[in-house]
């Protein structure tokens, strides 16, 4: 039966939850706040030069081929992928480097520069990382866990694959050489988590990047946003912009429509929200209308670090200055700056960075001669009391400092355009709670069956999409999500 379905947010959760339910022959409607689509992926654009907004690691492509194959499309008449090679150049505080890609041989051989010894480690590993990856992502990434037989179910196979271990923890088991401990072990950082706390599950995030690789949408990731955005206008599907959510309508306890902040009210037999999680519940549905997630369960939950990025493009290119495309520069601390960030709530003196210069793959991000950057540093969210009205410059100034001091020589007198974002971004203008970068923290305990259900337990006919529910962040995870809410929805 065809049904009128609307959509909160066009993240890439909303987006490829909408192409999907307009190939099932649904009608649907996207309501996104900002000026275009995109949500954390949003583009900005200055004195010539463009910038990505949020997610930059494109692994798994092959979750977007489907989106276009389901519409009878083909991803490759959209937009362009190309691998990246080396996936990461990963530097530790003295400034010494290890690449690191989906060669076996080359990884070994980085390996050897910092310890021989621990190349079989590695080996043993990588070995044990595909069980982890069959089961977590291959088997159950892309299934619901609506009840608790569900979970129940698994539970062996979880303690088989020794989940109630960090991948810190797991790492270290094959790995004795501190900084590769930390090359091997940092992918939780990347959907929100602490190497130290997030379950060992997601260990297989090393794998699913050794089995597709790691790849590049050339024209930045907004070109695959408006990719997205161009397949669902010619399946049909409608997107407003500057449309912010007041409330989601609700009578006899099932979700009726939205009701927008200009007072206009849109009818719906289905609602999806592929607004942050907390959020949805907090702000948009009165607590009268919430049993499960009360505003104490809400305020309980632990939630993902925040961020500080800052973009920046200069008036010289970098190209001889040792950096690749996706740079890590770890800091002397590990283990200490992630409890100050996750445990203790405190913005710390030091950082360890992510240092993003696309335009060594596309230099059409930037004008003839330029380079375009953004370095991202993890940083606590709201909880920590961090007053960002003052704190924001110094905090770039440090960072800045760093760069041009050790990578890249001259930086500041050669930047021509700049702008950053910071933890009051994340919850004002994201609508992020508390400020989180990536919503509900991958911890065990909120992983799975624990992790908020794609289907509402509190509200009939309201899904959810995106980071904050099950699987989790990561463009793999929130693919897989818009999977699981199509499968909920055609199955309802």
């Amino acid at each position: 039966m065809k049904k009128k379905i609307l959509i909160i947010g066009s993240g890439f959760g909303g987006l490829a939850t909408a192409s999907r339910l307009l190939s099932e022959g649904h009608e649907v409607e996207l309501f996104e706040k900002r000026d275009k689509a995109g949500g954390r992926a949003y583009v900005y654009e200055q004195d010539g030069f463009t910038f990505d907004g949020g997610p930059t690691v494109i692994t798994a492509p092959f979750l977007f081929d489907e989106l276009f194959k389901k519409a009878g499309k083909k991803r490759e008449d959209y937009v362009t992928f190309v691998p990246c090679d080396p996936f990461y150049r990963i530097f530790d505080d003295r400034g010494r480097k290890f690449d690191y890609n989906g060669d076996h041989d080359f990884v070994l051989s980085e390996i050897e520069q910092w310890n021989p010894d621990d190349k079989e480690g590695y080996t043993a590993f990588l070995k044990t990382t595909r069980a982890i990856f069959n089961k977590g992502f291959v088997e159950l990434a892309d299934q619901p866990f609506h009840n608790l037989w569900e979970m129940i179910k698994v539970i062996p196979d979880l303690l088989r694959l020794q989940s109630h271990k960090s991948v810190y923890q797991y790492v270290s088991r094959y790995i004795e050489d501190d900084f590769l401990r930390q090359v091997f072990s940092f992918h939780p950082l990347l959907v929100g988590g602490n190497p130290f706390d997030t379950t060992s599950i997601y260990a297989m995030i090393h794998y699913l990047e050794r089995e597709w690789g790691v790849h590049y949408a050339m024209g930045g990731t907004g070109a695959l946003v408006n990719a997205l955005t161009r397949l669902i206008e010619e399946q049909g599907g409608t997107i407003h912009y500057n449309a912010e959510v007041d409330e989601i309508t609700i009578q006899d306890g099932r979700a009726t429509g939205l009701r927008l902040k200009d007072g206009t009210v849109h009818r719906a037999d289905q609602v999806v929200s592929n607004a942050d999680v907390a959020f949805t519940y907090r702000h948009l549905i009165p607590e009268q209308h919430r049993s499960t997630y009360t505003n104490r369960k809400i305020e309980r939950t632990r939630y993902s670090m925040s961020l500080f990025v800052i973009y920046f493009g200069t008036k010289k290119r970098y190209l001889n200055s040792g950096l690749e495309h996706h740079n890590i520069i770890l800091g002397s601390r590990y283990r200490e700056l992630l409890s100050d960030i996750f445990h203790d709530k405190t913005l710390a003196d030091d950082f360890s960075l992510y240092l993003h210069m696309p335009t060594k793959t596309d230099p059409s991000l930037a004008p003839e001669g330029c380079e375009a950057f953004y370095v991202l540093s993890p940083v606590p969210h709201l909880d920590s009391g961090t007053d960002w009205t003052t704190q924001a410059r110094p905090y770039r100034d440090a960072i800045m400092n760093f760069l041009e001091e050790n990578y890249l020589p001259g930086l500041q007198e050669h930047i021509v355009t700049e702008h950053h974002i910071d933890p009051l971004h994340f919850e004002q203008t994201l609508n992020s709670y508390k400020g989180s970068a990536f919503s509900v923290e991958p911890i065990l305990t909120q992983s799975a069956w624990f992790r908020p259900h794609n289907k509402s337990e509190d509200v009939i006919d309201l899904f959810f999409v995106g980071a904050g529910t099950h699987p989790g962040a990561g463009l793999p995870g929130v693919l897989s999500s818009a999977k699981i809410a199509e499968q909920l929805i055609c199955n309802d």
